[in-house]
């Protein structure tokens, strides 16, 4: 029997996978949370009328939504990726990200361009967190 079994993480408080995916897959006391976009978990459509900063609250509320289900919280996040359509919104999703992310110890992160987004996204955020 496996010690360390695969549990999926599921919660209407954020959208609902598109793809062969989880919203989040515990293993090994880990929450490995897939990238969320801005997409309204209720209506799955997007938000922000490609306003990068609307976009940014919406996908750390998606991310706090499935942390939470999960037994998880920002302050157990170890691990983040920010993809961003364009660079210098950077500032702009940084100050918001901080607000999540800039108590205690921040988590290691790296923060890359992209040609493209799904949905015409601005800003995609991932998390790998510690659990209990």
């Amino acid at each position: 029997m496996d010690s360390h079994p695969q549990e999926a993480v599921t919660t209407a408080g954020a959208p609902a996978p598109v793809g062969p995916y989880n919203q989040a897959v515990k293993a090994g006391g880990v929450l490995y949370c897939s990238g969320q976009i801005a997409l309204d978990p209720a209506s799955g459509a997007m938000v922000g009328g490609g306003d990068v900063e609307a976009e940014t609250r919406q996908v750390l509320a998606n991310l706090q939504a499935v942390l939470t289900a999960a037994g998880s919280s920002a302050a157990q996040v170890v691990r983040t990726t920010v993809f961003l359509a364009d660079l210098a919104d950077f500032a702009k999703v940084n100050a918001l990200y901080a607000e999540m992310f800039g108590a205690g110890i921040a988590p290691a992160r790296a923060c890359v361009e992209v040609a493209a987004l799904p949905k015409g996204a601005r800003v995609e955020i991932d998390c790998i967190a510690l659990l209990g």
